[in-house]
């Protein structure tokens, strides 16, 4: 009959340098997910525009997204001595709402927007992106 040697097998102690850097590695995975997050798919504000729509066109390279402007009443001045309008640029993601736009350029909207910290490529080139149409009128010249 074989001896047979019986060993305890004990479990090998993680150091204290590697149990910090497996935290630290958690904690900065944490940290990075919730700043990506926020300054991309946070809603920071949202609101209404109202004004006449002046265009929505469909561009892009890689991503094509639906982008549009909102030309709203009053005037402005950048500059002394100079007269601008207000306008306010916007992306829209719902093709719906984005065909609804292009069919009806120049007549006046009230747009329900969100507004993020930053643009993803997707989502299009501005940080306002129009989900709803409140109100479609004729303009009365």
């Amino acid at each position: 009959m074989d001896d047979i040697q019986v060993t305890e097998l004990k479990p090998k102690k993680v150091s204290k340098f590697k149990r910090f850097l497996r935290w630290l590695l958690l904690i900065i995975v944490v940290a990075g997910s919730l700043m990506i997050w926020w300054k991309y798919f946070y809603v920071f504000g949202e609101g209404v525009k109202s004004g006449e729509l002046n265009y929505v066109v469909k561009k892009g390279n890689l991503f094509k997204t639906f982008e549009g402007k909102l030309i709203q009443s009053g005037i402005r001045s950048k500059a002394a001595g100079s007269i601008q309008s207000y306008e306010f640029e916007f992306s829209i993601t719902n093709d719906s709402i984005a065909n609804v736009l292009m069919n009806n350029s120049g007549k006046y909207f009230d747009l329900h927007y969100k507004e993020y910290k930053g643009t993803v490529p997707w989502r299009g080139y501005t940080k306002y992106i129009v989900d709803e149409i409140r109100l479609m009128k004729e303009i009365e010249r």
